[in-house]
């Protein structure tokens, strides 16, 4: 059975339709929604069955970690432990942005969401999709890709049905993204980092807010 395709007004999301898509994640489901890069796979990162839904919607190997989905600093904060300096000035240069900071995850963190690494990847879109539902939902969500492990991003809700519209229970489409990169990824370990994947954020831009005191 495809899934239901549930459209979304991309700048003022429809209320009605985001306690709908709650609905889905409070009962474990994973649905595909818009971000500010290309469209992800939402679930409750608490929920272990979820998350082994995550890995078996996408095929993707269980040795790669799951990233979360947060709508403030404060929020990242309390999914950290240990946090280096160069988070907070991270965050502050580039959220809500296409930047991912990997750090030492919470103790409370699934050790299976970070792939038995410890490690957890945080970012917070520019989405108001992702915000509303996530405040909705009134917790944080995962945020990796909505493909196939190994086919291309989806930018539109189109492409996620064609790939995963017999796997998902509900995709919200907003429309196209308009991204053409993913997120950057920065990873943080004490004061060393260093660039896990480069993407919308170039890495000249990265290295300017490290070094501004």
């Amino acid at each position: 059975m495809p899934a239901e395709l549930l459209r979304v007004n991309p700048i003022n999301p429809e209320a009605e339709a985001l306690r709908y898509a709650a609905d889905f994640l409070s009962r474990g489901s994973v649905i595909a929604i818009p971000t500010d890069t290309f469209y992800g796979l939402a679930a409750d990162p608490f929920n272990l069955a979820a998350v082994d839904e995550i890995y078996r919607v996408k095929g993707r190997p269980e040795a790669r970690a799951l990233p979360i989905l947060v709508t403030s600093i404060e929020q990242a904060l309390t999914l950290s432990r240990g946090t280096p300096g160069s988070f907070m000035r991270l965050a502050q240069a580039f959220w809500p942005g296409a930047l991912t900071l990997v750090v030492n995850a919470a103790h409370r963190i699934p050790l299976k969401l970070t792939a038995g690494t410890g490690r957890v990847a945080l970012r917070w879109p520019r989405s108001e999709v992702v915000k509303r539902l996530i405040d909705e939902f009134e917790g944080p969500v995962t945020g990796t890709s909505a493909n196939i492990s190994g086919f291309s991003s989806c930018a539109s809700a189109a492409q996620v049905m064609k790939q995963l519209g017999s796997r998902l229970p509900l995709v919200l489409d907003a429309g196209e993204t308009g991204a053409t990169l993913p997120s950057t990824i920065v990873e943080l370990n004490g004061d060393a980092w260093r660039i896990g994947r480069e993407g919308a954020i170039p890495v000249r831009e990265i290295e300017k807010a490290m070094k501004e005191k």
